[in-house]
């Protein structure tokens, strides 16, 4: 697989690399579309205060999300084949064609970016596994940050449906401001993970998945948790100048 460096130079989303959709097999490609603008060297991802509801009646709590991924596919309507299931029983309720933009197995991964948030928002960083079969879950967790605790940052490795590896996530204090641009990576070889923010080493973990993940970039909305800001409904933003993936070997 051929290095990534994505700098958003030109004015939409490189259908090659990315669909803008937030796992739509368990809502629709409508409701999982995301808000975005591509332009000037940036991605622009973020939640007007018109933007419907995700997965509506069906996730537990009311979720509204602009992202993109890397990858997508899903089995056929009515079957438990898909990516990222948020509560056991899911099933497909759109179907969705066999996507496999960037899929990178080890390597270095990257990303630039700011955020707008509030205390009724979140961003996130993160590579879930391929899941073509239901053990090759696991999902490393880049960064992730909420509008809430804005020093907080969550990373590490959530083992999901995978029982080859264990939970070994949490957040990392730090004083960084997210709202300015700063680089998050993740180096990662066979057996491990090292996490960094603008070079700095900040966490380890001695276990990795062994199969390719995709690329996930969100921005995501709490609509229960809107007496946490009162007055007007706040757009929270991602904003992303670069994302680079280079791959230590070849995925799938």
């Amino acid at each position: 697989m051929s290095p990534l460096h994505e700098r958003f130079t030109g004015t939409d989303l490189d259908p090659s690399v990315w669909v803008p959709y937030y796992l739509p097999h368990w809502s629709s490609r409508q409701a999982a579309r995301a808000t975005y603008a591509v332009g000037d060297g940036e991605l622009r991802l973020s939640i007007p205060v018109d933007q419907p509801l995700w997965a509506e009646g069906i996730h537990e709590t009311p979720l509204r999300v602009s992202g993109i991924q890397s990858a997508n596919f899903s089995g056929p309507v009515g079957s438990t084949i898909g990516g990222q299931p948020f509560r056991p029983g899911l099933t497909v309720r759109e179907e969705q064609p066999e996507f496999w933009g960037f899929t990178p197995l080890y390597g270095h991964l990257e990303i630039r970016l700011r955020a707008v948030l509030s205390p009724r928002s979140m961003v996130s960083f993160w590579l879930p596994g391929i899941e073509d079969r239901p053990e090759r879950s696991a999902e490393i967790c880049v960064m992730e940050v909420f509008g809430t605790a804005p020093n907080e940052f969550g990373m590490g490795l959530h083992a999901f449906r995978d029982p080859a590896v264990t939970e070994e996530w949490g957040t990392v204090t730090l004083p960084v401001d997210v709202a300015e641009f700063h680089t998050y990576a993740v180096d990662w070889q066979h057996g491990s993970l090292e996490f960094s923010i603008d070079g700095s080493v900040v966490k380890r973990v001695a276990q990795a998945p062994d199969y390719p993940v995709q690329l996930a970039i969100a921005v995501f909305d709490f609509p229960d948790r809107a007496a946490l800001v009162p007055g007007p409904i706040p757009v929270p933003e991602l904003v992303v100048t670069d994302v680079i993936g280079r791959p230590a070997a070849p995925a799938r």
